[in-house]
């Protein structure tokens, strides 16, 4: 995140996440890092599609394509980046079964404009923080060097990413609102974790 998110974010005593990511995913996850690097391709593509599909939701809103065009550049970058990995490790893409995660956010959205707009930049920002949790937490447990040293690379760009979110929802709305609604959210995803899903994945 820049210094200008960072300071929105510090001056709002906003918590992007109420809960920490325990030990116990900690666990699976560095016993499981091939499944983990598959699921995480999964979650840098769906990232990308989720820019774009704000883009083409909000085509003429101002400034919007114009931020959200290079975050799906820079996603689908990444997508490449573990791509590159998996196959040079003999592994291939291929379906996975997802966690409820992202489907029980993305219920939570509301219906009706414009706080569909509002949740829509709330949602995707809180999961990019729960993505960069996590890949500190993997940069740091991995026994894994070459794992290690892809999610250490790509956390300055999850950090910036959620703040890119941050500031889109902050430029439009009022901020008691979009406090608010943020902390009703982030209820949700961190009630979304509480009973983890047992396959190992980035948001399970």
């Amino acid at each position: 995140m820049d210094n200008s998110n960072s300071q929105l974010v510090g001056r709002s005593k906003i918590r992007w996440l109420i809960n920490k990511t325990s030990e116990d995913w900690i666990d699976l996850a560095i016993s499981n890092p091939m499944e983990i690097l598959l699921d995480h391709a999964h979650c840098e593509r769906k990232a990308a599609g989720v820019a774009l599909q704000l883009m083409f939701r909000y085509v003429g809103e101002p400034g919007l394509s114009e931020v959200l065009s290079p975050l799906a550049r820079e996603e689908l970058e990444h997508f490449e980046r573990v791509l590159s990995i998996l196959n040079s490790r003999g592994k291939k893409l291929q379906k996975l079964a997802s966690p409820p995660y992202g489907a029980i956010l993305a219920k939570n959205i509301c219906k009706d404009e414009p706080f569909r707009m509002l949740d829509s930049f709330l949602v995707a920002g809180l999961i990019e923080a729960r993505s960069h949790e996590r890949m500190k937490l993997l940069s740091i447990h991995s026994p894994d060097i070459e794992l290690r040293h892809l999610y250490a690379d790509l956390l300055k760009s999850e950090a910036r990413h959620f703040g890119i979110y941050w500031k889109l929802a902050d430029e439009r709305f009022d901020r008691n609102l979009l406090t608010s609604r943020l902390e009703e959210l982030a209820k949700v995803e961190s009630d979304a974790l509480l009973e983890m899903h047992h396959e190992p994945r980035m948001h399970s």
